[in-house]
Order: C-alpha cells, then structure tokens, then sequence
C-alpha cells in the first residue's frame, strides 16, 4: 500500500485541507520520527557490509583472495 492510498484511507479528502502529502501523513500519524544511534546515520557505517562484498567479490574474481584488504 503506498503513502497516499494509507492517507487516504484515513482523510479521503486530504488535498483540502493539507499542502503536501508528507505534511497529510505526518500531522495523521502514518509517518513517525524514530529516535536512532548518530553513528547509523554515516553513510560510511551503513555501507560498510555493501563495500565488504564489493571487495571480496573483486578479490574473488580477480584471483586475489590470498591478499589481505588494505586499512
């Protein structure tokens, strides 16, 4: 179900009374804030397992598995 079938779900008639679908869904409650660890919101932490695999996946291919990844 996507945003706007959830708000309409709950205030059909939304487009009146709000100027953005993102204002409908926050003030109704569907979209919340979420309290979360400041270190999750690094992009170098949250894609670290991404660069991991693209790594091990180009030492696998490349035959270079017996090499340690450089720090």
């Amino acid at each position: 179900m996507t945003l706007k079938d959830r708000v309409e779900q709950v205030f059909p008639e939304w487009q009146r009374w709000y100027p953005s679908l993102f204002d409908a869904a926050v003030d109704l409650g569907i979209l919340r804030a979420r309290v979360c660890d400041p270190s999750s919101l690094l992009l170098s932490n949250r894609h670290a397992s991404v660069r991991a695999a693209a790594e091990l996946e180009h030492r696998r291919r490349w035959s270079a598995e017996e090499n340690e990844p450089e720090e």
